[in-house]
């Protein structure tokens, strides 16, 4: 879980409006799904698009994600803010790469994503608490989303 910082983000930034998940990040109340909410419409804006390029979309949005994770948390001067959630956004993406769209799926990678985000089995746990700075933010949603979208894939075929 994020740690709060006493210096407030300021959403006309752009870095920290995105980090900040364009403002989900400041739900009072669980703000890392509340960023995976707003990780859906993103995701139904790129379903259209060829395979290869909504995967390299994803990818650019995770090596990015490290930069503005980092900066934003420089600029809070705390490490992993409880509102950063560009990484639940990207951890999302991640995770509904291993199947094609519909609603069934959506709602399955959502639930999928927010459990092993929050459980954080190894090695997500372990990541989380030795890799630090903007990598370290990104790395822990990304394994989740592959852990999510690996248990989707099991689920597509019938191994469930």
């Amino acid at each position: 879980m994020g740690q709060q910082a006493t210096t407030a983000p300021d959403l006309r930034k752009p870095l920290h409006l995105l980090a900040f998940g364009f403002g989900s990040g400041l739900a009072p109340k669980a703000p890392g799904t509340f960023g995976t909410l707003v990780a859906i419409p993103i995701y139904l804006l790129l379903l259209p698009l060829p395979f290869m390029l909504y995967l390299v979309l994803t990818l650019l949005g995770f090596m990015v994600g490290i930069w503005i994770c980092d900066q934003t948390s420089k600029d809070l001067g705390v490490h992993d803010h409880g509102g950063i959630v560009w990484d639940e956004i990207i951890g999302y993406l991640v995770t509904m790469s291993f199947v094609s769209g519909g609603l069934w799926w959506i709602l399955i990678g959502f639930v999928l994503f927010r459990f092993f985000d929050i459980l954080k089995p190894w090695p997500i746990g372990w990541l989380d608490q030795r890799v630090h700075g903007g990598f370290g933010i990104m790395l822990d949603d990304l394994v989740a989303g592959c852990y999510a979208g690996s248990v989707m894939l099991l689920i597509q075929w019938g191994a469930f």
